[in-house]
């Protein structure tokens, strides 16, 4: 029984980081440090914050725009919607001028404003085709979380 419970344990510590990565904001900057305080090792929590990070790209990429339109349809969230838009268009101009490889470097710095979930939104308002913006938020994704993990570990620091 108790064998049973460390490994529900464990499987409920590793479901929360990933759930931490899959979510707007927090993303794979706040789980990596997330799982480390969980005690897991930094390279596990690393790999479980990659993983869960990219869940809701491929959601992003090929569902946001028909969901935005069926949105704007509403009274109610056509206003959040045109925010979104122009907030995510404000912040396009690197992608708009570099294409996939600025999808790359916008996510892979791991500043605020920046990430999968920002850069999936503007990867499918801007019509990147899925092929070239997924392997490129997957790599950017790559990058952010190593650097976030060197930081984790003290190999890198920030002064």
């Amino acid at each position: 029984m108790a064998i049973l419970r460390e490994i529900f344990n464990i499987l409920s510590i590793e479901f929360t980081v990933m759930l931490t990565a899959a979510l707007p904001i927090i993303e794979l900057r706040g789980a990596i440090p997330v799982g480390i305080s969980l005690g897991l090792s930094p390279l596990h929590a690393f790999f479980l914050g990659f993983i869960g990070s990219l869940i809701p790209v491929p959601f992003i990429l090929i569902a946001i725009k028909p969901i935005f339109d069926n949105l704007k349809k509403t009274k109610v969230f056509r206003k959040i919607v045109d925010r979104l838009v122009a907030r995510s268009f404000n912040k396009s101009h690197f992608i708009r001028r570099y294409g996939s490889l600025g999808l790359l470097i916008f996510v892979a710095l791991p500043i605020p404003g920046t990430g999968v979930w920002s850069g999936s939104l503007i990867a499918a308002l801007l019509n990147i085709r899925y092929k070239w913006a997924f392997p490129s938020i997957i790599i950017g994704n790559l990058i952010s979380g190593a650097i976030v993990w060197l930081l984790s570990v003290g190999a890198l620091s920030i002064s």
